[in-house]
């Protein structure tokens, strides 16, 4: 193992360390509101779903990239790449989907109330769970095809580039089959990508536009950053916008990796260390602009009411 090899598998601990601890922070926190309202609030739900989904995805991909990184390779038979593999999958479909649960759920909240919305707000919260355990079924069947088609080294006689893993390979399947299986992920990717895109699209003219209104209406000095909402809306919004920055760059990466005769070790490297950023960084974008989670340590036990926003 050179000294090149060496830095990154620290660089990757370090990282992977640093992204579980955030989330496992944000899981603790959710249980702790578990055990002292016996209950989680609906936008607490999301939020707690999203640190799971992160926490999957780090571990099951970011140990064994790692044990790579320092020099192991055969470590996993076919059972173990198997379900690793799927389980990361599964992992980065959930966070796509609970990100756009996320936004979706605060689009709708900060619209400006009718008689109908308000009706649908008030619903709102019943509709959380049912569209955390579909997201489950969803990924669950959409990518079953992940472990019929890797196995371990042991197995193979060489790696294929399609996966890009260097501790286990995949099966010869025909080109028609890759293409089917590529677009249906795709479409998916892109119906959430799509849909989270809109929403925040729609956040952002909501508040600007009811940013200006205030400024109208009581001047300059009425700033909409003291609403919850507002603060809600932002950070979904930034949530939103780094997922779609990594998703677009993960997608670029990947359509060179599979197109290039042989893989650069550079392009390869920088993107495993890429395709964590937001499993890594999202837990820390949510701690940082909620004040609840800067005095979580501080503040009582007694049960929190549910605002309508995910400032609660």
């Amino acid at each position: 193992m050179d000294a090149c090899e060496l830095a990154y598998g620290t660089f990757f601990l370090l990282q992977i360390i640093t992204g579980v601890s955030g989330n496992v922070f944000l899981l603790l926190v959710y249980t702790h509101e578990v055990s002292t309202a016996h209950q989680l609030n609906p936008p607490d739900l999301i939020l707690a779903h999203l640190a799971l989904a992160n926490t999957m995805a780090l571990l099951s991909r970011g140990i064994p990239d790692i044990l790579s990184a320092w020099g192991l390779r055969n470590f996993l038979d076919d059972f173990g790449c198997k379900i690793l593999l799927y389980i990361y999958r599964v992992a980065r479909g959930l966070a796509i989907c609970t990100t756009c649960l996320l936004s979706v759920f605060q689009a709708i909240i900060i619209r400006p109330g009718t008689s109908w919305w308000s009706g649908v707000k008030a619903q709102l919260p019943k509709c959380i769970l049912p569209s955390c355990i579909f997201s489950w079924s969803l990924n669950l069947l959409f990518d079953i095809t992940a472990p019929m088609f890797v196995i371990g080294l042991s197995n193979s006689t060489s790696i294929n580039r399609a996966i890009l893993l260097k501790y286990c390979s995949s099966i010869s399947i025909s080109a028609g089959t890759i293409l089917v299986n590529a677009v249906v992920l795709s479409l998916r990717d892109l119906f959430f990508v799509g849909l989270m895109s809109v929403a925040s699209v729609y956040m952002v003219l909501v508040l600007y536009r009811h940013h200006r209104q205030v400024r109208h209406l009581h001047g300059p000095d009425r700033s909409l950053r003291v609403m919850p909402e507002a603060r809600a809306a932002k950070r979904v919004i930034a949530q939103v916008t780094l997922y779609i920055l990594f998703y677009g760059r993960d997608t670029i990466t990947l359509s060179v990796l599979l197109n290039m005769k042989e893989n650069s070790p550079l392009v390869l490297i920088s993107n495993n260390i890429m395709a964590f950023t937001f499993s890594t960084v999202s837990p820390f974008l949510i701690i940082l602009s909620s004040r609840r989670m800067k005095v979580f340590w501080k503040r009582d036990s007694h049960s929190p009411t549910w605002h309508p926003s995910l400032e609660s």
